[in-house]
Order: C-alpha cells, then sequence, then structure tokens
C-alpha cells in the first residue's frame, strides 16, 4: 500500500509540475522568456508546452482516481528522461539558458522515483 502512495505522489508533483510549466508560456510568453531566455519560435515553445500540459492532466487525473497504470508510469519516466537530455545537451552548448540545468535535475529526481515504483512493482 505505501508504494502505491508513493506513485499516486509523484503523479501528483510531476503532473502538476508538467500542467504548470506546460501553460505557463502559453499564457504568458513574455514571462516565461524573463527566466528562460528568448526563444526564435514561439509556436514551437507554445506546442511543447502543450503537450507537457496534456502529460501533466494525465498524470493527476490518474492521482486523483489512485491508480497509477505501469504505462503512464513508463511515460512519465520516458518523457523526463528526453526533456533532461534536451535540457543538458542543449544548456551546455550554449543554444539555451543554463536555467535549464535545474530543469534537468527536476528531471532526473522524477526518474529515479518512477524507477523506484518500478523496483518496488507498484
Amino acid at each position: 500500500m505505501r508504494n502505491k502512495t508513493f506513485a499516486r505522489q509523484l503523479a501528483w508533483t510531476q503532473g502538476g509540475f508538467y500542467l504548470l510549466t506546460g501553460i505557463w508560456p502559453i499564457l504568458h510568453m513574455k514571462s516565461f522568456e524573463r527566466v528562460s531566455g528568448p526563444k526564435e519560435d514561439h509556436w514551437l515553445v507554445k506546442t511543447v508546452g502543450a503537450l507537457l500540459a496534456v502529460t501533466g492532466g494525465a498524470l493527476l487525473r490518474s492521482a486523483r482516481s489512485g491508480k497509477v497504470p505501469k504505462d503512464l508510469q513508463a511515460l512519465a519516466a520516458a518523457q523526463a528522461l528526453a526533456l533532461s537530455a534536451v535540457d543538458v545537451i542543449y544548456s551546455t552548448k550554449g543554444r539555451i539558458s543554463k536555467i535549464y540545468l535545474l530543469d534537468a535535475a527536476t528531471e532526473l529526481l522524477l526518474i529515479r522515483g518512477w524507477l523506484a515504483c518500478q523496483a518496488r512493482r507498484v
């Protein structure tokens, strides 16, 4: 039972994080760019934001129901891995702001949590 509670809490955490960070550039690009640096293609930033918000919504819905299926856990971990890879690669190349390294650290913590759930067979 304790392991299911951990998966549910992780889904709440990642779901909320993705929903909020996903809708932020959609609702207020100016403040988003103030924190994350200027962007050339606002449509692309908003598209990625919308996709993050969708994943966030799915995680929140699952957490609310109390059931976080293995497939959703795997998707959450894989998305966090993809985002952290992009954050590290492009911030170290100077293509995006170094602030994205903070996002990478957050994503890596989420991956660690989902791996712990898998190891416990939650």
